[in-house]
C-alpha cells in the first residue's frame, strides 16, 4: 500500500479529495439528510408541520397573580385544553403534522410555554433557536430544542450572549424579505444575529418595524393572509410597512376598531387565502371573506386568558415556498 507521501508525489490524494467534496447547498441536502423538508421562508405557503404544547401542568396552581406570569387573568386549564385540542383537530384534518413539546421537559415554573411560536423561528435552513425577552420565560426554549432534536429537525442558529428575541417578532413575505420588529422582548443585538443568520441563507430585504410599548409582537398589528392579503391595524402599523406592502402588490384590510384589534392579527393560514382565526372579530372576518379569504372560526376564550392565541400557539417548522414578489415603485 502506498504512503500518503507517496500518494501525493503521485498525484493520487488530490483528484479523491476534489471528488469527494461538497458542493451543493445544505438546502438540497435537507429530506436526503434530515428526512424532511424542515423549511419556513412565508407566512401562508402551505402548513405542512409545527411545534405546540398541550396545556399540561405547568398551567396549574399558579396562584393568585397572574402577573407574575404575564398572563391577563387566572387560567382554566381544562377550557384551555378544549380549545387547544379543537384548534390542532383543524390542524391535522387539514395535513398538518403537530409535534407536542414532551411533558417530561417541561418545567411546572414555565405556564407560557403554550405560546410556542415565540421559542423558535422556522427559516429555509431549519429553525432558529429563540433567547426569551423576560426572565419568566427563559427556561422555555430548552424544552423546545430538546423536541427538535427528538425529530431531527436542523438547528440553523440559537441567540446567545446578551442578545433576545422572539419569534413573532419576524414575519415572512417570501425566500428573500421579511419584517423584523425591534421591542420590548427583542433587542438590537438578538435582531441582529437574526439578520446575519438570514443573510447567510439568502435574505436579502429586511423591512425594519420598531414596535410599539404597547404591543409585545409584530402580531398584534400585522397579519399575513393570502398571497395579496394583509390584516393591519392602521394606528400601530407604520407607514414604511404600508409602503413596501403596497409596493408588492398587497390589498390592506384594516382592522376597524381596538376591540377587534386584540384578536384580528392573530391568525394562522393554513396555506394562501385559508386561515384559522380567532372568534369575534366580525367586520375583519367579513372585508377578508369579500377578498376570497376562507376564515376557520376558532374559540380562544380560555387560551386567551394566558394573553395569547393560535398564532402565538404555533410554530411552524415547515411551509411551502411562495413565489418572490414583484417589486413596483
Amino acid at each position: 500500500m502506498k504512503t500518503t507521501e507517496e500518494l501525493n508525489k503521485s498525484g493520487g490524494v488530490r483528484p479523491v479529495l476534489e471528488e469527494l467534496r461538497v458542493t451543493h447547498s445544505f438546502k438540497e441536502d435537507m429530506e436526503a439528510h434530515w428526512g424532511f423538508n424542515w423549511s419556513v421562508d412565508s407566512e401562508i405557503g402551505k402548513l405542512r408541520a409545527v411545534l405546540m404544547r398541550r396545556p399540561g401542568k405547568e398551567v396549574e396552581n399558579l396562584g393568585e397573580d397572574p402577573l407574575k406570569f404575564s398572563m391577563l387573568d387566572k387560567l382554566n386549564p381544562e377550557g384551555m385544553r378544549e380549545e387547544f385540542d379543537a384548534i390542532k383537530e383543524i390542524y391535522e384534518r387539514n395535513g398538518v403534522k403537530v409535534y407536542l413539546l414532551d411533558d417530561e421537559d417541561v418545567p411546572e415554573d414555565c405556564p407560557n410555554i403554550i405560546y410556542c411560536r415565540d421559542l423558535v423561528n422556522g427559516s429555509p435552513n431549519g429553525v432558529i433557536i429563540n433567547r426569551m425577552g423576560i426572565n419568566v420565560r427563559s427556561k422555555e426554549v430548552v424544552a423546545a430544542a430538546k423536541k427538535l432534536g427528538k425529530i431531527g429537525v436542523p438547528i440553523a442558529k440559537t441567540i446567545t450572549g446578551n442578545g433576545t428575541f422572539e419569534g413573532a417578532c419576524l414575519i415572512w413575505l417570501d425566500r428573500e424579505t421579511v419584517i423584523i420588529g425591534r421591542g420590548l422582548r427583542s433587542n438590537d443585538e438578538g435582531c441582529k444575529q437574526v439578520i446575519d443568520e438570514l443573510k447567510n441563507q439568502g435574505v436579502k430585504h429586511f423591512i425594519w418595524v420598531e414596535i410599539p410599548r404597547q404591543c409585545v409582537h409584530l402580531d398584534g398589528f400585522i397579519a399575513i393572509a393570502d398571497y395579496d392579503v394583509a390584516v393591519v391595524f392602521p394606528t400601530l402599523c407604520p407607514n414604511n410597512v404600508y409602503e413596501e406592502l403596497l409596493k408588492r402588490g398587497f390589498r390592506i384590510v384594516e382592522v376597524p376598531t381596538w376591540e377587534e384589534k386584540a384578536l384580528a392579527h392573530n391568525f394562522v393560514a393554513l396555506e394562501p387565502g385559508k386561515i384559522v382565526a380567532p372568534m369575534g372579530i366580525p367586520v375583519t372576518k367579513q372585508r377578508l371573506e369579500e377578498l376570497g379569504v376562507e376564515v376557520i372560526d376558532a374559540k380562544v376564550d380560555e387560551i386567551r386568558r394566558a394573553a395569547g392565541m393560535m398564532h402565538c400557539m404555533t410554530a411552524p417548522l415547515s411551509r411551502d415556498s411562495v413565489p418572490l414578489y414583484q417589486i413596483t415603485d
